[in-house]
């Protein structure tokens, strides 16, 4: 398909690239209210049911390593297709799991073949549109992606209590089954087969080799990954923080988690107005910006014990700038390396998804007693992100 014979961006189009996008996070997020319960299920400390959150991640991470490559060499839609199921597959038996290790183990896999829907929705969006055009596409696609977010620990939180931690996996399943079903009928394949690259994975390595080496593509991957990671130690902490440590209710939850999400909404929207005028650089400069605020908010939160609220703010935050960050660095990667997309997106979401994963498995073996772990960690994780883009970036 190529850019002049795409489908414009209609809302049906939005919809379903947003549903695509929305599976990790309603992977990630639907089980994070229920998290004190299933260890208490499982008879296992708080921080063996975060290494589950972990393993979701460093699967994640792996997968699209794989993934994004043989997009680029066997079309989008088929592997796109293919890790859908599995990821609908590891769903069922993740809520038919009876111990801990189980759990992690097919969490990993649910993170591997989730892989597929993340990279390829970005490689999908770049076939279509270009640079400045993909950013605001990617905006709006996060937009829609944002209302699992904000229902994901809602819903998961009264599933939880309503019928046990189990159906929220249950429920996962449901939902991968839908998006297979609207992909076969409304995505069609968006790289033509005299466009694919030939798998070989000594060529794949050198490509994955030729952006590391390269500063401006090293500084905007690790940049990026520094902004996630931020966000991923509140995913992995965030609930112990607010319901162990601040005595917020397991439903209620869901509803501070929300407030981060409609700050993400605000962002992305204000991002999806402005790209096309300011550029994605002016952009990307100010998602990194404002989460550098919220980091310095953090550590001024507990420095002056403001208890819950000064928390609750500065991630606000922090996390409404992610998609500002996320889709401009991507913008400007994959302008940079538009013949294979597929593969630089892969780079990208594993270096994110690599750095969330090691700076979460640090902060889940910190003490538990305060939220300093939570605070210190995203502020410095928002410095790392400054560093990386102004010292080898700004002038991609």
């Amino acid at each position: 398909m190529n850019k002049s014979d795409s489908p414009g961006l209609s809302f049906s189009l939005i919809l379903i690239l947003g549903a695509i996008a929305a599976l990790t996070p309603l992977a990630i997020d639907m089980y994070l209210p229920a998290m004190p319960t299933i260890a208490k299920d499982l008879g296992v400390s708080p921080s063996l049911v975060q290494v589950t959150l972990t393993a979701y991640t460093a699967g994640f991470a792996v997968g699209q390593l794989i993934h994004g490559p043989l997009s680029d060499s066997y079309g989008r839609r088929p592997i796109l297709i293919i890790g859908v199921m599995l990821f609908a597959l590891a769903a069922v038996v993740s809520a038919m799991s009876h111990n801990i290790n189980e759990l992690t183990w097919i969490r990993a896999a649910q993170g591997f073949a989730g892989a597929s829907a993340a990279v390829i929705i970005q490689a999908l969006v770049r076939d279509m549109f270009e640079r400045e055009e993909f950013a605001r596409t990617m905006s709006f696609v996060t937009l829609v992606m944002t209302i699992a977010p904000l229902a994901a620990p809602m819903i998961g939180g009264y599933l939880s209590v309503w019928f046990g931690w189990r159906s929220i996996f249950w429920f996962l399943a449901l939902v991968s089954v839908i998006v297979i079903l609207a992909v076969l009928k409304m995505i069609p394949e968006t790289l033509p087969a005299e466009k694919r690259l030939p798998f070989h994975l000594g060529s794949t390595l050198r490509n994955y080799a030729r952006m590391l080496i390269s500063g401006p593509a090293l500084g905007l991957v690790v940049s990026s990954g520094f902004s996630f990671a931020g966000m991923f130690v509140f995913l992995t902490v965030g609930s112990f923080v607010y319901i162990d440590l601040y005595q917020v209710s397991t439903e209620n939850f869901g509803l501070l988690f929300g407030l981060n999400v409609i700050c993400l909404i605000v962002m992305t929207t204000l991002n999806g107005k402005l790209v096309r005028k300011m550029g994605s650089h002016f952009m990307l400069r100010l998602g990194l910006i404002i989460q550098l605020v919220a980091g310095a908010g953090l550590i001024a939160g507990q420095v002056l014990e403001l208890g819950l609220w000064g928390v609750v703010v500065p991630v606000m935050l922090f996390v409404g700038a992610i998609s500002t960050v996320a889709s401009n660095s991507m913008a400007c990667l994959l302008a940079k390396y538009p013949h294979m997309a597929g593969t630089a997106s892969s780079l990208a979401g594993t270096m994110r998804f690599g750095t969330g994963t090691v700076v979460g498995g640090i902060v889940a073996a910190m003490p538990d007693t305060t939220a300093w772990p939570l605070a210190g960690t995203m502020a410095a994780c928002a410095v790392l992100a400054c560093l990386f883009y102004w010292g080898l970036a700004k002038d991609a």
